[in-house]
Parts: structure tokens; C-alpha cells; sequence
């Protein structure tokens, strides 16, 4: 805040010689307060370029934990956060670097119930959470808010970042009217790599900087993509139809890719503990890797990593009833999916994989 952190001192000489920054700007961050959503691959690269630039006030949402899988992209994490939830990993690592810096975590989840009241004294919100339906959420809250939303994904070789702000008359529904069906790529399916999460929130960053101070040209309006691939950018612009344009037909072809999916039904944990104990109980199918089993399993699963799954499926009876799981309940969804699409008639999705079934039936199964 603007009474902890001081704008003349020697740690922003760097930045306030800038053209247009000055102490004018410096002090625009000390007095700002941002909220992230996030604290991610893509939170990872905007968190620490805010608190080292001097924003003041950072209100960081997330209601994960860190994973050992996550540990080669979100670097605001190291091994001996694994377990811990990530906005307290994330909380720390800011305050090693700029302890002047006010940073209050939330360990939950934004939802329509608490978007308001995050985003009450908020002068912008940075969504990195790569999930479209908490993405519409915030461009919804932001714009009651009456302040800009900094947007990005980043999957596989490709990142992109936009800036949504409906007090200048653009909001992501504008770019995309309504979500799509299927949440899209997963990191944890599809992969990602690492400079892609650094590249992308990196530019996040810089869209938030320049919106503070008021420097520069924001993406208002302009999608920016990154391939990592070829190492090249190109930029989408669009506008609100009836403003004398419409959405470019380049911005549809732009978003991130979606896989078809075939509906699948959920199981939640207390659920299945009960048919378990059934005098039929299905068959559990643990899709995860073989060292993850090691560390964790449901009694009585069959291993098939989700990888093998194609080759393998031949191994089960598709007129089994089956349930399939994983960590959290992602990887297993695609697998239910699989299955059902090659003619298995009864599979079902563990609903928040192992871990709920740690949490809410076992506590004695190990949580990684």
C-alpha cells in the first residue's frame, strides 16, 4: 500500500526513468490493489513481476494444492510446497520478494458467490486460471466492478492474452458469446510447456503494469498469440457487433482447441464407498501413472495409465460397470470418455479423483 511502499525508493529507479512512468506511475502501483486468479503456470510469471514492480496490494484466489507435477512450470513453488495450498506457497514467495508488499491468499475458489466481494476495492483482476467457465465468470464480475480483466491461456506449444474492460465498450463475451460445451486442453492430458506459462504471464504482467499507470497501448479489443513452436506472435482484433464491426472470424479459429466429448456420469466419493461395500461393486479403474499408485491407491483397481489406455482397453469387459479414477478427477473424465465412446455402456467418473476419496472417505490414503 502506498504508506508500506515507498515510490522514490532506489529499488524503481529502473522503472521510473521510463517515458511516461516517472513517480507519477510508481506511485499508481504502491496504491494499487489487484486481485489474481490463479496461482498457476500462469500465476507464476504475473505474481512475481507485480510484487517485485511494486503493486501494493495483491489478493491471490486459488483453491488448489500444490502437485509434484506441476513443480516444471509454477515456479512460484518448490518441492517442499508440494502438499501445501498454493496461495500460501505463492504468499510466501511474493513476500521473499517484496515484503513491503500487502498480499492476502484465499484458498477458494471464485465463484459467483464470492466474485463481488473480491473484486469490491480491486483496480483490476488478472484471470490465469486457463478455465473458461471461472474465465466468463470474471469478465461478468469485472465489469459490474467497473474495472479491466487481463486474461490469458496457455496449452500445449501456444499461449494468449487479451484485455476485456466493459467501461470502454469490450468484454471477452465479445470475442466469444457463450462457452463451449467441453472445457478444452488440459495441462494435465495434453501437456504444456514450461516458456510458454513464463512467455504468456509475462505479458499478462505487462498488460496489468500498463494499465495501472497508464502507459502504452492495452490489448482492449486485440487477442495476442504466441506459438512457441515457431516463436512467433500475431494479433486478432475484434470489436462489439453493432459498433461498426464484428468479431474477426480469425478470433473463432484462435481459441484454444476443444475435444469432442462424450457425456460421461460422476460418481461422487461417499457414493462409491457404498457400492463398494455392495455385493456388486464395480470395477475401478486407477488411470494414473504407476509411481503416482505407489504413493496412493483405492484398494482392489486395476492400473491402466491413461497413455495405455487405447492399447489396453481390450483388457476390461465393456459390459462391466466401471469407475474410473485419477489425482483429481480430470484425467479420468477423458478416460471415462474414451471408454464410452468404444461401446463401454456403463463407466462413470470418480468426481475429484483420489484426493476426494482421501478427503472424504479415507483419510488413511495418502494425499501428494
Amino acid at each position: 500500500m502506498a504508506d508500506v511502499i515507498d515510490p522514490d525508493s532506489p529499488r524503481y529507479a529502473r522503472q521510473r526513468v521510463l517515458p511516461g512512468f516517472g513517480v507519477a506511475g510508481q506511485r499508481r502501483l504502491a496504491e494499487a490493489h489487484v486481485v489474481v486468479l490463479g496461482a498457476g503456470g500462469l500465476g507464476s510469471a504475473v505474481v512475481p513481476v507485480l510484487v517485485a514492480a511494486g503493486v501494493g496490494r495483491l489478493t491471490i484466489v486459488d483453491d488448489d494444492r500444490v502437485d509434484v507435477t506441476n513443480l516444471h512450470r509454477q515456479l512460484l513453488h518448490a518441492p517442499a510446497d508440494v502438499g501445501r495450498t498454493k496461495v500460501e506457497s505463492a504468499a510466501d514467495a511474493a513476500a521473499a520478494l517484496s515484503p513491503e508488499t500487502t498480499v492476502l491468499p484465499v484458498p477458494h475458489r471464485f465463484t459467483a458467490d464470492n466474485a463481488d466481494e473480491l473484486l469490491a476495492d480491486a483496480d483490476l483482476v488478472i484471470d490465469g486460471t486457463d478455465d473458461l467457465p471461472t474465465l466468463y465468470l470474471a469478465d461478468d464480475a469485472a465489469a459490474r466492478a467497473g474495472i479491466p480483466l487481463v486474461w490469458g491461456s496457455a496449452a500445449r506449444f501456444s499461449g494468449q492474452v487479451g484485455v476485456s474492460w466493459e467501461e470502454r465498450g469490450i468484454s471477452y463475451r465479445d470475442l466469444f458469446p457463450e462457452p463451449p460445451a467441453d472445457a478444452g486442453l488440459s495441462c494435465e492430458i495434453d501437456g504444456i510447456l514450461p516458456t510458454v506459462c513464463t512467455v504468456t504471464g509475462g505479458m499478462m504482467a505487462g498488460e496489468a503494469l500498463k494499465l495501472l499507470t497508464g502507459i502504452g497501448e492495452p490489448l482492449i479489443g486485440r487477442v495476442l498469440v504466441y506459438d512457441a513452436l515457431s516463436g512467433r506472435t500475431r494479433e486478432i482484433a475484434y470489436q462489439r457487433e453493432g459498433s461498426g464491426g464484428r468479431v474477426a472470424d480469425e478470433a473463432v479459429q484462435s481459441r484454444p482447441p476443444t475435444r469432442p466429448a462424450t457425456a460421461v456420469a460422476v460418481v461422487e466419493a461417499a457414493a462409491l464407498a457404498d457400492e463398494l461395500a455392495s455385493a456388486a461393486p464395480p470395477l475401478l479403474l486407477d488411470v494414473r501413472e504407476s509411481w503416482e499408485a505407489q504413493i496412493a491407491a483405492i484398494p482392489g483397481s486395476v492400473l491402466i495409465p491413461l497413455g495405455e489406455l487405447g492399447d489396453r482397453a481390450g483388457e476390461l469387459d465393456p459390459a462391466a460397470s466401471v469407475v474410473v479414477y485419477c489425482h483429481l478427477g480430470v484425467r479420468s473424465r477423458y478416460a471415462a470418455e474414451q471408454l464410452a465412446s468404444v461401446g463401454f455402456g456403463a463407466v462413470r467418473n470418480l468426481a475429484g479423483g483420489i484426493d476426494a476419496w482421501s478427503r472424504t472417505v479415507d483419510p488413511a490414503v495418502a494425499r501428494y
